[in-house]
């Protein structure tokens, strides 16, 4: 499981023109899954998303959490994440899970997520969508669940 993540102002994505997930300050988390990505992967990232300290405190240091500033989440699933473009000029998508594994691993995520105290607004799955945001730093850190 692949996950980039940032540290936004606000964030909203649109399907067909239409708003379909919108936050204020928080994380915009772009996520992709692998062929072997299973439900403890999802566990060990929705608590690491949750408790990463990225936030400033009254010192301007990093030192505060997403629930410590009331922030929120934004996740969009991005099958590209695991593009292979090592070869050639086209990106191949071997390693990213196909569609049928992939969609409830989404779904299950964004439940652990809120299950860790999280708001947590979406994207949806398989559709083309557009991703504004507005970067806070810019903070943009790539998290991998541990391997196998």
């Amino acid at each position: 499981m692949r996950v980039v993540l940032q540290r936004v102002r606000e964030a909203s994505v649109s399907v067909e023109g239409r708003v379909v997930g919108r936050i204020e300050r928080g994380y915009l988390l772009l996520i992709g899954f692998t062929n072997s990505d299973q439900v403890n992967d999802l566990d060990w990232m929705a608590a690491k998303v949750s408790r990463l300290r990225l936030f400033d405190d009254e010192s301007g240091k990093m030192n505060l959490s997403l629930s410590e500033v009331g922030g929120s989440i934004l996740a969009v699933p991005q099958f590209t994440l695991y593009a292979g473009a090592q070869r050639g000029r086209r990106p191949d998508f071997i390693k990213a899970a196909p569609p049928g594994q992939a969609a409830p691993l989404f779904e299950r995520f964004c439940e652990q997520l809120q299950n860790t105290g999280c708001a947590v607004a979406t994207g949806i799955f398989g559709a083309h969508m557009e991703v504004h945001l507005c970067n806070d730093g810019p903070v943009t850190i790539l998290l991998e669940s541990p391997p196998k």
